[in-house]
Parts: C-alpha cells; sequence; structure tokens
C-alpha cells in the first residue's frame, strides 16, 4: 500500500477506534457505526474529487467524511454533542453536513436526494462538478434505488453510486436475502459497472479513478462496487459473525498487511495519530455539550395577540377555475424564477397533468416541465436535492393518497435537513397533491391525508380553497418558505371558480398575514365559530346560511391557509366570543385537524366553558358509489345540524 493511503486509511481507523472506546466509557450517547476494514474504498474515492463535487453518504459515514475534509476534531465534537461540532450536536454520529457533504442514517433515503442534486449541476450548466452517493450491499433490496437508477440514467445525470460490498446488512448475510447478480442490476439500467476490491490496492485506486472520471467527463450515471469486510460490529457490539471469519478478513486487512510489511513507519504514523487524538479529546472534554438548543416550529403559532388582528376584504382575483389559477401561478414562477422545475407524472403536453393544472406549460417552457416514471419517492427526492443544490422544484403527486409511497423523502429527509444541520442547508421543495373525495375515485384516490404530516418539524402545510387566489398562494409559498411544503389542492375545487363574495351576499375578509386566515362573519354577535379549510369551505357556506335562514344562528366561518404550523389567534378570538367551536374537516376525525383545534382553544382560553363539536369522514375507507361516498363524507346536512345542536340550550 502506499505510505499516503496508509496514512488516511490509519486516521479513520484510529478516530472510529477512539469512537468505540469512548462509548465504552459511556462519554457518547446513542449509536457508532464504524466503518473499520472499509476504509480504503472511502480514500480512493476521495482522492479522485474535487471541492465543487457533492457527497451523500449513509449511515456509516465517519470513513466518508474524513477521507473527503481531514475533519477529525468537527467531527468528534459533533459525535460527542459539542457545540463546536459541525453540525452542533444536532446530528451526531448518523447525520452530519459540512460544505457538499451529507449523510444520513435512513438506508437508500439519500439516494434519489443525490441524484437530484446531480440533475441540479446537469441544469445549471456545470461542466465538471458530480455527485457521489456512497450505498451498502444491503440497500440492493431497497426500492427508491431502483426508482432512482432509471430516473438517472434516463436524464443521465453526472451520479457516482458508490456501492460498498462487505457481505452483511446488519447481521444477515446479504447472499441469504438477494438473487441475482450485482451487476446485471445496473445492467439493466444501461449503466456502466466498474468493480475493485480493497485488497488489491492498485486495482483499485485505478478502477476508481476511471469511473469517476467517466462520470465527470461523459456526464452520467456510473456504478463502482468495492468489495470489502466489516471488521466490527455492525454497531458497537451487535456482532453474530463466526470469529474464525472474522479473524480470517483481519489477516487479509489491508492496514494490517501495511503495518506487518512497514513496520517502523506504521508506528511512526500510529504514534502520530494516537497523539492528535489524545489531545482533542482532551480538549473537547473540557467544552460543554448543548444543553438547549432553539425550537424549530410550534404546532400552534401564538404570536399574534387577539388584540393585534385586523381584517380586510380579500383582493379581487380573476374569477377563474381554481386549475387555472393555479397554472397561471405555475407560469408566474416558471417565468421569473429560472431556477424553478416541475417534475411529476403525465405533467407534459398534449395530456398537462391528471387534472390538467400543467396543461402548456411544457410546450412554453421546454425541459423545465417534466414527466416522470411512477416512482413517487424517487420525484420527491429529486425535489430534495434540487432544492440542496439551489434549484427551487416544485414536485406533483398526481393523487394525495400515494404521497405515502413519498413519505420518508418527506419526514425523514426534507423537513429534517435544516435543523439537523444546524442551519447549513434549506430545502426549499413545493410539494403538490390533490387531496379528497367528491369525485367517486374509491377509497385508494379520495383521502385527505395531510393529517399524517401535521406536526411534522420543518414541514409547513398549505391548503387552497375557493376564495383566496392560488396563484398568488403558490408564489407566497415560493417567496416566503425556505423549507419543504405540502401544498395541498383539493381535487373537488379544480373546476369550481373562484369567488370573494358568499352566497348570502356577504364579502370574505383576510387579516393581511402572509398566509393569511379567511373570515366570513356577519357580526360581532356570532353564535357559532366554524373552522374549515380546502374543499369544505362552500359545504360550511351552505350550511351556516341555512343555519341563519331557519334559526337565525349566527355563524363565524374561519378558513386558515396555512394548516402548520398554524397560526391559533384569529380562531381563539372567535371562540372567546361564541364560546361555541365546530371544526370540519373532510378526512378522519381522530387524532385530526379539529382535534388539534379544540385542544389549542383549551389552552388559550383557561377557564372559559366552551362547547365544541367536529365533524369529520366516517371511520372507514371511502366507498366507490357516489351514494355511499356522500354518506362516508360530511356534508351540508351534517354541518347544519352540528350547528344546531351546539346553540341549543
Amino acid at each position: 500500500m502506499r505510505p499516503e493511503a496508509y496514512q488516511s486509511a490509519l486516521m479513520i481507523r484510529l478516530f472510529e477506534e477512539q469512537l468505540l472506546d469512548l462509548f465504552s466509557q459511556g462519554k457518547l450517547s446513542g449509536t457508532v457505526h464504524t466503518c473499520i476494514g472499509q476504509e480504503l474504498g472511502a480514500v480512493a474515492v476521495a482522492e479522485n474529487l474535487q471541492p465543487s463535487d457533492w457527497i451523500f453518504s449513509n449511515h456509516r459515514c465517519h470513513g466518508h467524511y474524513l477521507a473527503h475534509s481531514n475533519d477529525a476534531t468537527g467531527l468528534l465534537a459533533e459525535i460527542m454533542g459539542k457545540p463546536s461540532g459541525i453540525c452542533a450536536g444536532r446530528g451526531g454520529s448518523q447525520h452530519i453536513c459540512k460544505g457538499n457533504f451529507f449523510s444520513n442514517g435512513v438506508q437508500g433515503g439519500g439516494i434519489p436526494i443525490a441524484a437530484g442534486c446531480a440533475l441540479a449541476l446537469k441544469e445549471r450548466g456545470d461542466t465538471q462538478a458530480i455527485a457521489v452517493v456512497f450505498i451498502g450491499d444491503g440497500t440492493l433490496g431497497q426500492g427508491v434505488l431502483y426508482e432512482t437508477l432509471n430516473l438517472a440514467s434516463k436524464w443521465e445525470v453526472p451520479l457516482l453510486f458508490v456501492l460498498e460490498i462487505n457481505g452483511y446488512a446488519q447481521s444477515t448475510p446479504t447472499l441469504s436475502t438477494r438473487s441475482g447478480a450485482i451487476a446485471d442490476r445496473f445492467k439493466a439500467f444501461g449503466m456502466p459497472y466498474h468493480e475493485a476490491s480493497i485488497w488489491q490496492e492498485n486495482e483499485l485506486f485505478a478502477t476508481t479513478h476511471v469511473a469517476v472520471q467517466s462520470v465527470r467527463t461523459e456526464r452520467r450515471p456510473v456504478i463502482l462496487g468495492i468489495e470489502s469486510y466489516r471488521l466490527k460490529a455492525h454497531s458497537k457490539g451487535d456482532d453474530n459473525r463466526d470469529p474464525a471469519e472474522v479473524a480470517a478478513y483481519w489477516e487479509r486487512d489491508p492496514i494490517t498487511v501495511f503495518e506487518k510489511q512497514c513496520p517502523d513507519l506504521s508506528r511512526q504514523m500510529r504514534s502520530q495519530y494516537e497523539q492528535r487524538l489524545v489531545q482533542i479529546v482532551s480538549e473537547l472534554a473540557a467544552e460543554k455539550s448543548a444543553l438547549s438548543l432553539p425550537i424549530l416550529l410550534q404546532s400552534a403559532k401564538k404570536d399574534s395577540p387577539p388584540s393585534g388582528l385586523s381584517w380586510q376584504a380579500v383582493a379581487i382575483a380573476p374569477a377563474q377555475r381554481i386549475a387555472e389559477r393555479l397554472r397561471t401561478g405555475l407560469r408566474n414562477l416558471l417565468q421569473r424564477d429560472e431556477r424553478v422545475m416541475i417534475i411529476g407524472e403525465d405533467l407534459e403536453d398534449s395530456y398537462g397533468g391528471a387534472f390538467k393544472v400543467t396543461k402548456g406549460l411544457s410546450t412554453d417552457f421546454p425541459g423545465r416541465v417534466r414527466n416522470t416514471p411512477i416512482s413517487e419517492a424517487a420525484i420527491v427526492g429529486f425535489g430534495n436535492g434540487m432544492a440542496l443544490a439551489g434549484r427551487r422544484p416544485i414536485v406533483e403527486i398526481m393523487f394525495g393518497d400515494f404521497i405515502t409511497l413519498a413519505a420518508d423523502q418527506i419526514i425523514n429527509q426534507a423537513s429534517k435537513f435544516s435543523y439537523m444541520y444546524n442551519e447549513q442547508v434549506r430545502v426549499p421543495v413545493i410539494i403538490r397533491t390533490p387531496m379528497g373525495g367528491k369525485r367517486g375515485y374509491g377509497a385508494t384516490h379520495s383521502q385527505s391525508l395531510e393529517k399524517h404530516f401535521f406536526g411534522t418539524p420543518g414541514l409547513h402545510i398549505v391548503a387552497v380553497n375557493s376564495i383566496f387566489d392560488p396563484a398568488v398562494l403558490l408564489e407566497k409559498v415560493h417567496d416566503h418558505i425556505d423549507g419543504p411544503c405540502l401544498f395541498i389542492e383539493n381535487k373537488s375545487l379544480y373546476a369550481a371558480k373562484l369567488r370573494q363574495t358568499a352566497a348570502n351576499g356577504l364579502r370574505w375578509r383576510e387579516n393581511g398575514e402572509t398566509f393569511p386566515t379567511l373570515r366570513l362573519g356577519t357580526c360581532e354577535a356570532s353564535d357559532v365559530t366554524v373552522v374549515t379549510y380546502g374543499g369544505m369551505v362552500e359545504e360550511v357556506e351552505e350550511a351556516a346560511h341555512r343555519a341563519f335562514m331557519d334559526d337565525e344562528i349566527i355563524c363565524e366561518i374561519i378558513v386558515p391557509t396555512m394548516l402548520f404550523p398554524l397560526a391559533v389567534a384569529p380562531i381563539v378570538d372567535s371562540v372567546r366570543k361564541t364560546r361555541r367551536l365546530l371544526v370540519v374537516e373532510e378526512g378522519q376525525g381522530f387524532a385530526g385537524f379539529g382535534a388539534e383545534i379544540a385542544t389549542a382553544c383549551v389552552e388559550e382560553l383557561p377557564g372559559l366553558p366552551v362547547r365544541v363539536m367536529r365533524s369529520f369522514a366516517k371511520p372507514h375507507p371511502i366507498p366507490c358509489s357516489r351514494d355511499l361516498e356522500k354518506q362516508a363524507l360530511p356534508t351540508t346536512d351534517d354541518i347544519f345540524r352540528a350547528i344546531q345542536t351546539l346553540t341549543k340550550p
């Protein structure tokens, strides 16, 4: 082995041995996944990278980071939970970030993000920088890998996949769970596959150089498989492998072999690094750990006191269909920001999207509105990576029911990055999706699943309604949210026309916030506060009008556009007067939007007797039959009866 390669590999090994020692002393929390035995692969890849390249690692990330940065102090401080750590102790061992280096603990989660980053490099015309993503052979079972391979190959992005083949997925031999040859998986997508081994150093470095240069010059994805063996446990002490097997690999270990061949040089280098690590640990031990960190988001924003509330008429907008206004908003963003790119299934002309929202845009903005395969996890991941690299992607999920297929990319990736990486990055990706029923599409195409994402720190959720111009709402998200946003469009609204006046002739008003809360009320002497959002606004309007005409019950309707984080002040202010609250939502009620609203009002109005009711979908899947669907979802009659019940003595 070349001395300089040994030097880098030894630094990684001694660092991780120090981690295991610190963990045994109780000085580290969480877990530690070492790459002891695999170091040379990381060294070979790092040797061929440039400062402008982007690197995406996994839970076993220390070696990749150290080979790339040589920053032992920052990484050790991070793992020890110190404020001087590269993420101020927020990320720990698995979740690290510095410059263009990222790692996350979810297997396979970083793959589409790396590919999206590579796409962003390509779209901005970069002819040198590439993206690199490290995966293990255990990750070959992850579906998002194959979604990404297909899309990365089709769009020819400059991405190097580094597959570290160590023969195990935690404790399970990968041969016992994998069928077929590894190389054949990548050949199916038309990708060049290079393979090397840590036990043949010259071939390893030569093959790695060829693979990296191929991506850099040809600007297309390449696979580099590196055979290796993990000499230590998967995580600390969970190792049930045959000791004889492990011992045999220790004998073959490149570092062990080099130290036998060059004992004097290796002792000198080992002593040098051991002293350095002892000094680093000593200095960090004196540093206080991070005792408190700022709260990222609150589930209910309480920074707008009732005394500060003011209302104004909702701005007049063209009385066009909601789908047309959404298209206008997308067109405006494409025109004024060249970083904007829209990806999703069936978006291009002549189809123009399942609900025709993107019709005409791919013709007017060629290459910036793109069809994708049916790969929800991958396309949201691509959006995340593009956003990390400075683009402003808009991803469409054809039906909200399919958002669960991309949940990892939303909950474990995009929403966490900014906070987890100590505010070093932003992920401004907009994820548009239609929710709700009333179209007879049945159980898997009619759900309102947004409640499953409420309360996810770092994620914003905005809902379109028929009152506030969705074109303006889209532009507000683009201009004011620098993180991921789930943009909910109830499918029953697409054909409805935008309006600012209710059926009873009253004018809707808004509170002037960036993401306004809307209000419809007849006077200050309202009897009931009714809160709703999205596609239920018209039913609530009709029920309130009927309650007034039939029973002289005065309702004040409150409609937030930002569902999370939620500004509760306008709702609390109304409930303080009416002392009656009805929350209407199209989705399931248990642990839903209404439950959060009711709790917030109880917390903000202690001691005030408030009557609360909720109207929501029946607790079963949504049927396809039109008559059965009407029974399943809240109707005008249901809302009217709830209003009557609330006002009974």
